[in-house]
């Protein structure tokens, strides 16, 4: 039982603000990609550690290296991003462009032939379980998610994908319990 200390000791955290039930994910593969559609209704505590499927709590400011060159991070503000070329973009929360009180997701990506990085907002819910990208293709991929403490009702996802060739994926936000919160379709569907 020693191996699921770190994440007890992040349950016992959490649960003083939350009930100890929602803090658990669904259970998914560890991977970045799956090809599984039907969200799991089993968890465990190793789920908790899962980057695919868990919210990974992050200070202001705090730079996360997201991988290929790219870095996001949070402030009270919203999502910052910076790609492998050294620029740096924003997008806000506090603008009056997106409403905190119901489930949604923005995405933006960039990318090359080689392959597309996808970030975005998802918000209006505290019981995020995860973002999931459906390629043109089919292909699902799991987000990683990550938000400030204190849940504040929204947070920032972002995960890799092969080159899109005609339209972009679409994105869907789901609870923790895989029950479809808001989708966004892909920008050619």
């Amino acid at each position: 039982m020693k191996k699921y200390l770190p994440a007890a000791a992040v349950v016992v955290a959490v649960s003083a603000t939350f009930a100890a039930p929602a803090v658990a994910a669904p259970a998914t593969a560890p991977s970045a990609s799956t090809a599984s559609t039907a969200p799991s209704a089993s968890s465990s505590p190793s789920a908790l550690t899962a980057p695919a499927s868990s919210v990974r709590v992050v200070a202001s400011g705090e730079r996360v290296d997201a991988g290929r060159g790219w870095t996001v991070w949070l402030t009270e503000e919203g999502k910052h991003w910076s790609g492998p070329e050294g620029y740096e973009n924003f997008r806000s929360v506090v603008d009056g462009n997106i409403d905190l009180s119901r489930p949604g997701v923005s995405h933006q990506s960039e990318g090359d032939p080689a392959g597309v990085f996808h970030s975005g907002l998802y918000y209006g819910t505290k019981k995020v379980g995860k973002v999931v990208l459906t390629g043109t293709d089919g292909t699902r991929t799991t987000a990683s998610l990550l938000e400030l403490p204190g849940r504040p009702g929204w947070g920032v996802w972002y995960a890799h994908t092969g080159p899109e060739n005609d339209g972009g994926a679409s994105v869907a936000l789901h609870d923790r319990n895989g029950r479809l919160l808001a989708e966004l379709p892909g920008w050619n569907a």
